[in-house]
């Protein structure tokens, strides 16, 4: 506790509390799960390693020898490549998760002031990390992440390192699981060229899923950015053009709370199939353009089934007039083979 009121209390120089910062792809959602689920979630009970890459918190011994890979293709030909492992080492009463996130621009031309083409380059950016996770006493489990984090833009090449520190608690008798995250606490270890030192996007998040006892429903409502309490985007030229011009009074009040809010639902048919939807209020009202329909802007959904030897789940997430992208992601668990 000493440690979280340290974190939230003093700003540090190696984490943003507010604006811009490096490494934004570090707030992707890397699972179809977690993208299912509005791209934040930390409490979700699941049997899902691909979950514990974002939380490490959430690798439990049921995991043991699970191999999680998905691949999303992003607008503009980006291309996301994820994968992830865990293991249970008994001996020390500890699970070990391996994992990278990996993103690939393509090839682009690489370009002049005056426009002429001296070549190209093949940007990517791309985090691999170790996890581990304890239990402690019967309902509470406990877990770290070490990160490097590297980004190449050409000639601005840049590389940090991190860490993510998470608690759980877990009440199987109740069905109910609540989680506190902070995640990306770090600093860079070599800056792009003629460039100063950059944030990292330090995040705080607390979140609970609740599943019903007689019925196949659980319901999550995860909090982000809990360090930082305004976390609207800012710009008074894009407000003024968009019709979303600052106010004041209650309602924008209330409007600054919900943004720090994702909602989730999962259901369940059978032990075989699992659907999920889930609404993101910052995402909506970020990405709604004025005057015209927004449609499903914000919401997310997908489906999951799951078998003994492989578990296939489905994501699809809107973003801007209904436009989504799409994700599918692979579970093995070998143990099971």
């Amino acid at each position: 506790m000493c440690c979280l009121f340290f974190s939230l209390s003093c700003p540090a120089i190696t984490q943003t509390l507010g604006g811009n910062s490096a490494y934004n792809f570090l707030k992707l959602p890397a699972t179809p799960q977690l993208s299912a689920l509005g791209g934040v979630n930390i409490s979700n009970i699941t049997g899902d390693a691909g979950m514990a890459f974002n939380n490490p918190s959430l690798l439990r011994d049921d995991m043991h020898e699970q191999l999680h890979v998905a691949f999303n293709s992003m607008y503009a030909g980006i291309k996301n490549y994820h994968s992830f492992f865990a293991y249970h080492y008994d001996k020390w009463q500890t699970n070990f998760g391996a994992g990278v996130h990996f993103l690939d621009y393509g090839n682009i031309e690489q370009t002049d002031a005056a426009g002429n083409i001296s070549g190209a380059f093949h940007p990517n950016d791309y985090v691999a990390q170790l996890s581990a996770s304890r239990k402690y006493a019967e309902k509470w489990y406990y877990g770290l992440t070490l990160k490097f984090i590297s980004s190449n833009y050409g000639l601005y090449r840049s590389s940090a390192a991190a860490m993510d520190i998470g608690i759980s608690y877990y009440d199987s008798s109740s069905l109910v699981q609540a989680s506190l995250l902070m995640k990306n606490m770090g600093s860079q270890i070599k800056r792009y060229e003629n460039s100063g030192a950059d944030d990292l996007p330090f995040d705080v998040q607390l979140g609970i899923t609740k599943r019903l006892a007689n019925a196949p429903v659980q319901f999550s409502v995860t909090a982000h950015h809990l360090h930082q309490f305004d976390i609207r985007y800012n710009d008074t030229a894009f407000n003024n053009a968009n019709g979303a011009a600052e106010g004041s009074g209650k309602g924008f009040t209330a409007d600054k709370i919900f943004r720090h809010f994702v909602l989730a639902c999962q259901g369940f048919i059978g032990n075989k199939l699992e659907v999920s939807i889930a609404y993101n209020y910052l995402l909506r009202k970020e990405l709604m353009i004025a005057n015209t329909t927004n449609g499903f802007t914000g919401f997310s959904l997908g489906i999951g089934v799951l078998f003994r030897k492989i578990q296939i789940r489905y994501a699809r997430s809107h973003y801007q007039n209904n436009t989504a992208y799409n994700q599918l992601g692979l579970n093995l668990p070998f143990s099971n083979y």
